[in-house]
C-alpha cells in the first residue's frame, strides 16, 4: 500500500503548519496548502529538511475553482488522498450586530463555512476513491461551548455552523469509510490575531471575573498548537478509527469557566 495522503489548509502557520509538520513525521505526503506563497513553502521547505515529503499548493478556499484545481495537482502529484486537515479560516470582524456590515458577515461566512464546505466537496471524491479516509475540520470553543467573545456573531455561527457539517456528513459518509470529526481548540498561541478586527468592544464585552488566568491546565497559558495537532493526527489515524461525527474541545479547560 502506497504512503498515506494529507491535505492541511492553512497550513502557513499556528494550528495548520504544526499539523502539517507533524503528520509529516507520521510518514504521511503533504499537500500543504495556503494563500501566502513564503509561509507554505517555509513549511514545505521544513518538511523536506526533516526527510518527509510535501508540495506547495497556493489557493484561497473560498474560491471554488482554486480549491477544486488545488486537490487535482495534490492527486496528480501523490495518486490518492487519505486526510483532510480543514484548518484554514479567519478571525474577521468582532463588533455590534447593528454595526457589523454585511460585507464583513459574508467575508467571515465564506472563509469560514463556505471554505470547509468547499474543501470537503472537492475531496469526497478522492477519499472515496482511496477506500474511505478521516476528514478533520478545525472548529472553536467559540459557538460550541462559549458564546462571550466580544461582537464575534459572524464567527461564532461559523464555528457552530462547522461542526453541525461535521455530524450532519458523519452520518452521510460512514458507508463510505470517510470518518468526519471537528476539534475545537481554545486559546492557542498562533497569529489569527492577525485576521481579527474588533470594533465597539465595550458594547459588547460580558463583564466576567475569572480566576487567574483563564486555561485552568496550564495556570492560565495559551495552548500550543502542538497541542492541537496531536489531537488531529490521532484522528488522522486508525487508532482512532470508532471515532465519527465528534467535536473535541482542547482548551485546558477554558470553555468550563465560561
Amino acid at each position: 500500500m502506497k504512503p498515506a495522503v494529507a491535505l492541511v489548509t492553512g497550513a502557513g502557520s499556528g494550528i495548520g503548519k504544526a499539523a502539517a509538520l507533524g503528520l509529516a513525521r507520521e510518514g504521511y505526503k503533504i499537500g500543504a496548502l495556503g494563500r501566502t506563497p513564503g509561509e507554505i513553502s517555509t513549511t514545505v521547505e521544513e518538511i523536506l529538511a526533516n526527510g518527509g515529503q510535501a508540495i506547495s499548493l497556493l489557493a484561497d478556499i473560498s474560491d471554488e475553482g482554486q480549491v477544486d484545481a488545488a486537490v487535482d495537482q495534490l492527486v496528480k502529484q501523490y495518486g490518492r488522498l487519505d486526510v483532510v486537515v480543514a484548518n484554514a479560516g479567519i478571525n474577521g470582524v468582532w463588533a455590534p450586530i447593528d454595526d457589523l456590515k454585511l460585507s464583513e458577515w459574508n467575508d467571515t461566512i465564506s472563509v469560514n463555512l463556505t471554505g470547509t464546505f468547499l474543501t470537503i466537496r472537492a475531496t469526497v471524491p478522492e477519499l472515496k476513491r482511496s477506500g474511505g479516509g478521516s476528514i478533520i475540520v478545525v472548529s472553536s470553543i467559540n459557538g460550541t461551548r462559549t458564546f462571550t467573545t466580544p461582537g464575534a456573531t459572524a464567527y461564532t455561527a461559523t464555528k457552530a455552523g462547522q461542526v453541525a457539517m461535521v455530524q450532519q456528513l458523519a452520518l452521510e459518509l460512514a458507508r463510505l469509510h470517510i470518518r468526519v470529526n471537528a476539534v475545537c481548540p481554545g486559546e492557542i498561541e498562533t497569529n489569527i490575531e492577525a485576521n481579527t478586527k474588533a470594533r465597539r468592544e465595550d458594547e459588547t464585552s460580558i463583564p466576567v471575573v475569572w480566576p487567574e488566568g483563564q486555561v485552568p491546565i496550564t495556570g492560565g497559558r495559551p495552548g500550543r498548537s502542538e497541542d492541537v495537532a496531536d489531537l488531529i493526527i490521532f484522528l488522522a489515524s486508525d487508532k482512532s478509527r470508532h471515532i465519527t461525527g465528534s467535536p473535541i474541545w482542547v482548551d485546558g479547560g477554558q470553555g468550563l469557566l465560561r
